[in-house]
């Protein structure tokens, strides 16, 4: 049994003496949220497949390792928690206009762009369930114009610069409001169990394309599994791309090839353990994305390997400058060798 499981255990005994079964499960529950946030990752390397990854009829969808040189950038952002917040709209607010103006408030995670590859920290914004808008500056708010009347939702995650989400607790905010009045749409049921699709969308110029998203009210699989008898349901996630699925269970970003040239499709979808959809506002979505093989974009020649660690290391820190490269040294021209100066003639004989 694991420490997990001891604590787990003598906890669930302690509340049962002290309250019954029912505040038993319910701190399970707000255990394992709290812990899903934060500690639900894989214990294995990160340059294994570990999605469980299943094998479709047709496979020409095959996970593969992440590229070497975003495996050796994602320690520099290690040490960051992001903490994101959204200050305005203030959540269930009614606004009596059709534009708002977002706000942001970031701690622990210094957000830019480098000018010199377009790439760098920054949030996911999305509304609704539209495809996300990436912020670099949280100082400047996003403003979404002409929104339709009713109910929206904004969600806002923290990325890495190759667009991998934190999923820390604290990396993800999100607030409902309202345009002149109260609807039943983009309307996420609290506490309820919530997928945020990421990626892949938009234009790729290389293989791998990553899939992520992000988890909010799940618990740890570890929790939901010790007992078939409580209320506490497991879940996974069924992807499918180009009509191909297969069941990811582990909550962190895979890599995928046998993409097709042109459009491609992406549904992600958050389900039970009984494989039944679990349902929320925003729990089934798909996207197309167009795939362009030999993009020149810097993160296709990241994902390719076209860029080292060394000149990358810049979208990670931004004061980092690269050594410079060792001007070449000149060639050393060789001067010809003169003639040898013959001996004087001997003096003549007397």
């Amino acid at each position: 049994m694991t420490n997990a499981q001891e604590f787990k255990r003598v906890v669930m005994q302690w509340i049962r003496r002290r309250a019954g079964n029912w505040l038993a499960i319910g701190l399970v529950m707000v255990l394992g949220l709290g812990m899903a946030a934060c500690g639900d990752r894989p214990t294995r390397s990160v340059d294994r497949p570990a999605s469980g990854l299943g094998s479709p009829r047709r496979s020409t969808i095959a996970e593969v390792s992440p590229p070497p040189v975003l495996q050796e950038l994602r320690p520099f952002l290690e040490t960051y928690q992001p903490q994101v917040k959204i200050l305005s709209p203030r959540p269930d607010e009614v606004l009596q206009d059709n534009q708002v103006s977002v706000k942001f408030q970031v701690n622990d995670l210094l957000l830019f762009k480098n000018k010199a590859l377009g790439l760098g920290p920054h949030l996911h914004v999305i509304l609704d369930n539209a495809p996300y808008q990436a912020l670099y500056d949280p100082e400047k708010p996003v403003v979404f114009e002409n929104l339709e009347p009713g109910t929206h939702t904004v969600r806002a995650i923290a990325s890495r610069p190759w667009h991998e989400l934190f999923k820390n607790d604290g990396a993800f905010a999100q607030v409902t409001f309202h345009v002149y009045a109260k609807t039943p749409d983009n309307r996420p049921i609290r506490n309820q169990p919530l997928l945020t699709y990421s990626r892949p969308v938009g234009v790729y110029g290389a293989e791998p394309i990553m899939l992520d998203f992000f988890l909010t009210n799940v618990p740890l699989h570890l929790i939901a599994q010790e007992s078939n008898t409580d209320d506490i349901s497991d879940w996974r996630i069924r992807a499918t791309v180009n009509g191909e699925s297969f069941i990811i269970d582990q909550w962190q970003p895979i890599y995928l090839k046998g993409f097709k040239p042109g459009k491609n499709w992406v549904q992600l979808e958050l389900l039970n353990e009984d494989g039944e959809p679990i349902p929320n506002a925003f729990n089934n979505t798909v996207r197309v994305l167009n795939y362009e093989p030999g993009g020149s974009d810097a993160l296709s020649r990241l994902v390719r390997g076209d860029l080292s660690v060394d000149e990358a290391r810049a979208i990670v820190d931004p004061s980092y400058k690269p050594a410079p490269k060792p001007l070449p040294t000149p060639p050393i021209k060789e001067s010809p060798t003169p003639p040898p100066t013959p001996p004087p003639p001997p003096p003549p004989t007397p």
